[in-house]
């Protein structure tokens, strides 16, 4: 079984790079998320965000797991997530460009100066803040409290934030910055679907996080 969920994963990681880079899929994506930016960046980190969360598990736990980890809620959560991305990404996007254009920073007329202030900014202003969100929401489907009143104070203070500053924050610099650069670089159109393929990534980066403070306790 651990094989052939192997197998599938990257079967679907493999249909996904292929719908955004061959026709007639490609321009059919593009038109979709054209048409209906909110419903696309849902479904993309639904798809992708919890392709992520798995690879996570993966890392942290040595197999794939796909009952008894609330999948569905984890899901959603993904889906929140690439709500708030559909809006955050052209905000600072186009905040920075109105930033260069009135020359409030340096850069004007270099597109990948451009590029590396708005992936900048936006890791540093929202970024981190989004992780600690997802391991917040992720501590709250743990308790299986989703869906109930959250236990803000006590759920806050049962996060290892050594090991989220020095393994989660600390990629902000040496991951996020560089690889929301070359998202910043794309079409718009496919801005959110390199963020939710990037989510794979988070997934990784959070599974090794939460490997480590197992590996403390």
């Amino acid at each position: 079984m651990q094989i052939l969920i192997s197998v599938v994963w990257f079967l679907i990681l493999g249909g996904v790079v292929t719908s955004l880079l061959v026709d007639p899929m490609a321009t059919g994506f593009k038109a979709a998320t054209m048409a209906h930016p909110y419903m696309m960046g849902f479904a993309k980190f639904v798809l992708l965000g919890t392709m992520g969360e798995l690879l996570g598990a993966r890392v942290a736990t040595g197999k794939w797991r796909l009952t008894g980890i609330r999948l569905w809620q984890r899901s959603l959560v993904w889906g929140v997530i690439g709500l708030m991305l559909t809006c955050v990404i052209p905000l600072f996007s186009a905040g920075v460009d109105w930033l260069l254009d009135k020359n409030m920073l340096p850069g004007e007329g270099l597109p990948v100066v451009a590029a590396l202030w708005k992936s900048t900014l936006m890791n540093l202003m929202f970024g981190f803040e989004m992780m600690i969100f997802h391991r917040f929401t992720d501590t709250l489907i743990s308790r299986g409290k989703l869906f109930s009143l959250w236990p803000v104070v006590e759920t806050y203070r049962s996060i290892d934030w050594k090991n989220m500053f020095n393994v989660v924050g600390f990629a902000l610099l040496w991951f996020w910055i560089p690889a929301h650069t070359i998202t910043f670089m794309l079409p718009g159109e496919y801005r959110v679907a390199a963020a939710a393929l990037l989510g794979i990534a988070l997934g990784l980066i959070l599974g090794f996080a939460s490997k480590k403070q197992k590996t403390a306790c």
